[in-house]
């Protein structure tokens, strides 16, 4: 017979690790929507670099860890600032769980990309400014929270009108994901590239940045000239027409693990 105080005991400890389970799954979840995954990625690098870097003996590359995670733990506020933001607000509202990256199949996905390469040409022959991000495996709630939640099935017709000047949701940029246009009107980053050409407005800029910061794919059509550009791991391709812009989302939205930019990656202007 197991004495009291150990029943006690066992059920307390048992509850104790549900409770920091339960949060655990509850943080990853929150978190699987945002970039700061692919933060997390990286820190796990870093564990396995440091661990193999005491169990081999590296003294010189051990040190340099232990320094750059003495920097990391000082700036975790600051690089994680925007995910704890939102991980307070959703406490306060009481929502922890993001919505599920969507998946489809072949056919889903050919459509989807029709309906977008219809809406981009009918956008470029009338000069009409548009920006459209595509999510991909990292999700972007944090743009969508900055913009009008819709979660309308994607369409050629649908798309059209949201970016036709003067109406409600017509500044900012679309997202789509899977075969639901999610939000619209929603503010992205723009980047900080100094080699950037001048000719590039807001527009161009703030694809570049969505796309420097995560995985997603930018359609952006200038308003001024009414050229198709297409924006993807920070590099900015120009001067697209519908057939290769059709063939490019093929490609990009293909469910492959060769879509995934490596860390070391370096990232330029097409």
């Amino acid at each position: 017979m197991i004495p009291p105080a150990l029943e006690k005991f066992n059920l307390i400890a048992l509850i104790d690790i549900l409770a920091v389970a339960y949060i655990i799954y509850r943080l990853t979840m929150f978190i699987k929507g945002t970039r700061a995954v692919q933060l997390l990625k990286g820190f796990g690098v870093l564990i396995i670099a440091s661990y193999l870097s005491e169990a081999l003996s590296l003294t010189t590359l051990s040190w340099l860890l232990k320094q750059a995670w003495t920097a990391l733990i000082v700036a975790l506020p600051v690089v994680f600032q925007p995910e704890l933001r939102r991980t307070l607000e959703q406490l306060g509202r009481g929502k922890l769980f993001p919505a599920q990256l969507a998946v489809m199949g072949d056919e889903d996905r050919s459509l989807v990309i029709g309906e977008i390469v219809r809406a981009v040409g009918v956008l470029v022959k009338n000069k009409i400014g548009a920006l459209i991000i595509i999510e991909r495996k990292t999700g972007v709630n944090d743009v969508i929270e900055t913009g009008t939640f819709i979660d309308g099935k994607v369409s050629s017709e649908f798309l059209v009108n949201i970016f036709i000047p003067k109406t409600p949701l017509h500044d900012g940029a679309v997202v789509v994901r899977g075969d639901r246009v999610i939000a619209a009107a929603c503010y992205l980053p723009l980047t900080d590239d100094p080699d950037l050409s001048r000719e590039l407005g807001t527009r161009h800029r703030a694809g570049i940045g969505i796309t420097e910061q995560c995985d997603a794919v930018a359609v952006i059509v200038s308003e001024e000239t009414g050229n198709l550009s297409l924006s993807v791991d920070g590099r900015l391709t120009r001067f697209l027409d519908e057939t290769s812009l059709r063939s490019r989302l093929e490609e990009l939205l293909q469910p492959k693990s060769s879509n995934t930019r490596p860390f070391w990656h370096w990232r330029g202007q097409q």
